[in-house]
């Protein structure tokens, strides 16, 4: 992937990245607090969301992109309408930092992972439909399944949980990582959910049989986030100053991109896989292009 721009998004972290459906716009949250816009291709900003009183740490958008779900440490998730830039809903369900939401690729739910080990699922109309003690300990990511049938949480400890939507009932335990799991995605088309251990392992797993199918360990440890490609063709891997791209099928390392700083923050490929922008600690956005 060739290198395209650098630009300054945020004081302080770039907590998660998103491209918008029609791959037109880029949004990035950070933890000065706000999540901007920016035009795709040049770059340049167009439009701020303010509302948040402290960090936004994620992203979600509806299938069409008009809405935008976010969710912040000030323990409140918001439902924005894009084309107005305001807030339609408010919602909060416990007082704990809400660390991660997402929303299902029919439009159905939105949820959102929390501090306290907490998940819920609401419509997008604001009503809730299950809430679910997923841990005892701090969720860091979460996960729909493309047919918005299952939810995926994970965070400090090892382990993976996977749930039915909508009653909320455990449909698995997963085991294979050891201090804490930052991220978990299912791929495209739903037949692996992959999880990513802070001690340095990627695991793919069956959405079948719940099987362990693949474990990749990886060069170093404290790995932050995974993201895959919505042609579930590639993945990124935010390790400490590099992000590396790999084959998400044969899971062998296609490349390496220097950040230049410490710490990653959130990433993303464009919907048509030709853009990927990384986020970082030191509030700029790195945009690559190519396959």
């Amino acid at each position: 992937m060739q290198k395209i721009d650098t630009f300054d998004a945020h004081e302080g972290q770039v907590n998660a990245l998103l491209f918008t459906p029609d791959g037109e716009t880029l949004l990035t949250a950070g933890m000065d607090n706000a999540v901007k816009l920016w035009t795709v291709g040049d770059w340049e900003p167009t439009g701020v969301l303010e509302g948040h009183e402290k960090s936004v740490n994620g992203l979600a958008l509806s299938p069409d992109g008009e809405l935008l779900a976010t969710g912040s440490s000030d323990m409140t998730v918001r439902l924005w309408d894009l084309s107005e830039r305001e807030v339609d809903l408010k919602l909060q369900d416990r007082k704990k930092v809400v660390a991660a939401v997402a929303i299902s690729a029919d439009g159905a739910w939105l949820a959102a992972g929390s501090y306290g080990g907490r998940a819920v699922i609401w419509t997008l109309e604001g009503s809730e439909v299950v809430g679910i003690q997923a841990s005892a300990k701090n969720l860091s990511s979460i996960a729909l399944s493309p047919d918005g049938e299952l939810l995926a949480t994970a965070g400090l400890g090892g382990d993976v949980n996977v749930w039915q939507i909508p009653s909320g009932a455990l449909v698995e335990t997963l085991s294979a990582h050891e201090t804490a799991v930052p991220s978990v995605t299912f791929t495209p088309g739903g037949g692996h959910l992959v999880s990513l251990g802070y001690e340095g392992a990627i695991g793919v797993w069956s959405t079948e049989s719940w099987e362990l199918k693949r474990q990749v360990d990886l060069d170093q440890q404290g790995p932050r986030r995974l993201v895959v490609s919505p042609d579930g063709e590639r993945a990124a891997l935010g390790l400490e100053g590099v992000v590396q791209i790999w084959d998400a099928e044969a899971w062998i390392q296609l490349e390496s991109l220097e950040i230049g700083t410490k710490a990653t923050g959130g990433l993303a490929f464009s919907p048509d896989g030709s853009w990927f922008a990384a986020g970082a600690a030191d509030g700029k956005v790195r945009i690559w292009q190519g396959p």
